[in-house]
């Protein structure tokens, strides 16, 4: 896990024509998307369709991804951070937990940006796998150059799963993606660029990876928000019965 220092970032939305300043606290997050070894270790899955141990893990929908980071705080003795129920049909943040989570959309410009104001962190041939050099196909994490807070793969690769609803007034529960993946061209993969899918999508480009809230910066109010029908078994969390998709990039 890497120490993200506090800032603000600006975020804006193309439907409104709007922009807004978020304050961002200190949080860790990891240095690499999840990778295929580590959610197997966890959770007993291998959901990829390309298969590498130190491949993103892809192919996995936003329960998934919400599941695996309750199923790994317990793991290491945390707080889940997640309270997730069917018949409710939310998703509660406890904030004040100290278990693993995924980054708010804030949370992950600001540590994509790393202090920089331009659309990328490099050139993006350096930091990122696109559909101008990735050769039709994922990559193992770590094979382009980080940022300056040490955080690899933040472009390109695979799109990572976010906490945020991505626009619930006209998408009703789909959730934010940020960085671009594998198979996208140039103008995907930038720092303010967001990409939305609903929560129980499993798509051959996306993955996540995980955050954790720092003890100083944790509010103490929990989050809920309605994320659609979890069709899971079991009153509360489970596996769902979800679609895989298999595309390359763009929006679903």
């Amino acid at each position: 896990m890497v120490a993200v220092p506090a800032g603000r970032v600006t975020l804006s939305d193309r439907r409104t024509r709007s922009s807004w300043p978020v304050e961002v606290a200190p949080f860790e997050m990891s240095a690499f998307p999840v990778t295929q070894s580590w959610y197997a270790r966890v959770t007993g899955r291998r959901p990829s369709s390309a298969r590498g141990e130190r491949l993103p893990v892809e192919g996995v929908s936003w329960w998934d991804a919400v599941r695996f980071c309750n199923a790994l705080s317990r793991r290491e003795g945390l707080t889940p951070a997640y309270r997730l129920c069917v018949d409710a049909g939310t998703a509660e943040w406890d904030t004040s937990a100290d278990g693993y989570r995924l980054p708010a959309e804030a949370e992950w410009e600001h540590a994509c940006r790393a202090g920089t104001t331009g659309p990328r962190y490099g050139r993006l041939d350096e930091i990122a796998w696109y559909q101008g050099n990735s050769g039709g196909r994922i990559h193992s994490v770590g094979g382009r150059r980080p940022n300056a807070w040490g955080l690899y793969d933040m472009l390109g690769n695979v799109w990572d799963w976010c906490w945020d609803v991505y626009d619930a007034e006209v998408y009703g529960t789909y959730r934010v993606l940020r960085g671009g993946g594998w198979a996208d061209e140039h103008w995907s993969c930038r720092a303010s660029v967001r990409r939305r899918s609903h929560p129980t999508f499993r798509i051959d480009d996306v993955g996540f990876r995980v955050a954790r809230s720092t003890p100083l910066s944790r509010p103490q109010q929990p989050r809920s928000e309605p994320v659609g029908r979890d069709l899971s078994g079991g009153p509360c969390g489970g596996l769902a019965s979800e679609p895989s998709l298999r595309r390359r990039g763009g929006v679903i």
